[in-house]
């Protein structure tokens, strides 16, 4: 097994980058989802409310990211220096400080979104603790919903596009790290790993939602409700939630790399029962 495909996405539930490489540090890939997009209340917001966000594009450059929009152009934005304007902001159940970008990246999103919000930078990276039900003290992630990493593998996604009368690609689910190479669905039974010189822990399968049935360039749902209900089908948790892909845990740092070779550190029993 090996690493096959790696993705950074900036800005959460905006456009994402396909690496050959990247830095992991504690609390995922090296600027994944530090930005994040919000409302007038201070809350996310994601593609599930807003299926516009697939439309903007980012690029990463040094201490800055660059929006890009077919109708809009594009507009740098560079992370706020210390002493800029700061806010709470709500994610899911937790509540986090955050610093405010440039007005003119708001107006630039609010225009491209057609609706009021505004673009804040995760400034202290252990601001926000992973559930402690999955992690442990001191486990920390960013902006993501719950967990450092999303981990996916090819031969899942090809047993799911064996199902659906039009198949989809990797993009509609996001993830960091896709290996290849595995048995379909055998990283339901993954507790630890190690990618190159790296050791992850496999803590929690992955719920899935609407974002799924988008186009990930358009948001447009082109498929009725596929590949969800497909997925519902065969590969749901006891619980009814609707799985693909595991969230991990990296245990300290390091760089990953496609084509590092995965290695099984731990097994048991499938995470969906």
């Amino acid at each position: 097994m090996q690493v096959s495909q790696i993705w950074r996405y900036p800005v959460k539930s905006l456009g994402g980058q396909s690496l050959n490489y990247s830095a992991v540090d504690p609390i995922g890939l090296a600027s994944d989802r530090r930005w994040l997009v919000v409302n007038g209340h201070d809350r996310f917001l994601t593609r599930r409310e807003l299926p516009k966000m697939a439309e903007v594009r980012v690029e990463l450059i040094e201490g800055a990211i660059v929006l890009h929009h077919e109708t809009h152009g594009a507009l740098t934005v560079h992370e706020p220096a210390e002493g800029a304007e700061t806010r709470n902001v709500t994610v899911w159940r937790d509540r986090l400080p955050a610093r405010n970008a440039s007005e003119e990246a708001s107006a630039f999103l609010s225009q491209a979104l057609e609706k009021p919000v505004r673009l804040v930078w995760m400034h202290d990276i252990l601001a926000r603790p992973v559930a402690q039900n999955h992690g442990k003290p001191g486990d920390h992630v960013s902006f993501a919903d719950g967990f450092p990493l999303l981990l996916t593998t090819q031969q899942s996604l090809d047993d799911l596009n064996a199902r659906l009368a039009s198949p989809v690609t990797m993009r509609r689910f996001r993830p960091n790290i896709v290996i290849a190479g595995a048995l379909p669905w055998a990283e339901d039974t993954w507790r630890r790993i190690r990618i190159g010189g790296l050791s992850f822990r496999v803590v929690k399968p992955c719920s899935r939602c609407v974002i799924i049935t988008q186009d990930p360039d358009t948001g447009v749902r082109r498929d009725a409700n596929e590949p969800l209900a497909t997925l519902r089908s065969f590969h749901a948790a006891s619980s009814g939630e609707i799985m693909f892909g595991q969230n991990v845990i990296p245990d300290g740092a390091g760089t990953i790399r496609i084509g590092d070779p995965v290695e099984i550190l731990e097994e048991g029993p499938s995470n969906l029962l």
